[in-house]
């Protein structure tokens, strides 16, 4: 893909902000990062903003949430007890890895965030070449950036690509994970998930957690990484304290898990 497609493509002209939703390790009961989501600064959705987004802006959107994700994180000071920030990217936004990070690490410099701090996260919700996603994860590897697999189990991405690349970090899509607690499948799937992640040394994050069920079966599993309504939904700049389970109620909702 050219780099004509970085220099001719068009900006894109709707207005955006971002919300900081965390993903908390209920374990060490720290904010392990707060993920990047991107809003309408009319107080617009998601859904709404992505449906703005074609093939001509489709790089100036991805670069306009970069900086907006890194200069709203620094100005919150979110990185200062050790939380990464996870910014969502759109693989087929980047036409070559070296060059189109550029404004990625000038918004770093200039506002003070680590870029060790950043983790890179994709969900493959539409076909690409394999080799040029892996080219992408590889190069973001190698300039010291964490990556991630969002929705995983749900899009594009899978265990075939596991084969060819172990990110830091895989999200288990909240299909998985919604009414856990009573469906005997998912927890078989999500068991065995977990252990083939564990072993491949890749840090499993299970997203959409809503209830204390759902959250205890996943801790009798031993996921340590969550995120979802039962910590904190996202704030528009800012950022939200966690909630955190407590025992009793966690041992409870075990109980009436089985």
């Amino acid at each position: 893909m050219p780099c004509t497609a970085c220099r001719d493509g068009a900006g894109f002209d709707m207005p955006i902000t971002m919300a900081f939703q965390p993903i908390v390790d209920v374990v060490a009961r720290t904010v392990f990062a707060q993920e990047a989501l991107v809003r309408g600064t009319d107080g617009s959705g998601a859904a709404a903003v992505l449906a703005q987004v074609s093939d001509t802006n489709r790089y100036g959107f991805d670069q306009l949430c970069r900086t907006s994700a890194i200069e709203q994180a620094a100005a919150l000071d979110l990185t200062a007890d050790g939380a990464g920030l996870s910014i969502n990217f759109l693989p087929n936004a980047v036409y070559e890895p070296r060059a189109c990070i550029r404004v990625t690490l000038e918004a770093a410099l200039r506002t003070g965030l680590p870029t060790t701090a950043i983790i890179f996260e994709f969900t493959e919700n539409e076909s690409i070449d394999t080799g040029h996603l892996l080219n992408i994860l590889r190069s973001y590897r190698a300039m010291g950036f964490r990556t991630a697999i969002d929705d995983f189990g749900a899009g594009y991405a899978g265990l075939g690509l596991l084969t060819k690349f172990q990110p830091d970090i895989v999200k288990l899509d909240m299909d998985l994970v919604r009414g856990i607690d009573t469906d005997p499948v998912k927890r078989i799937i999500v068991r065995n998930t977990l252990n083939t992640l564990t072993q491949l040394g890749i840090q499993p994050v299970c997203e959409g957690v809503e209830t204390h069920a759902e959250y205890a079966v996943l801790r009798d599993l031993g996921v340590t990484l969550m995120q979802g309504y039962l910590f904190a939904r996202p704030v528009v700049n800012g950022l939200a304290e966690v909630m955190w389970p407590g025992a009793a109620g966690a041992e409870e909702a075990q109980r009436r898990a089985g």
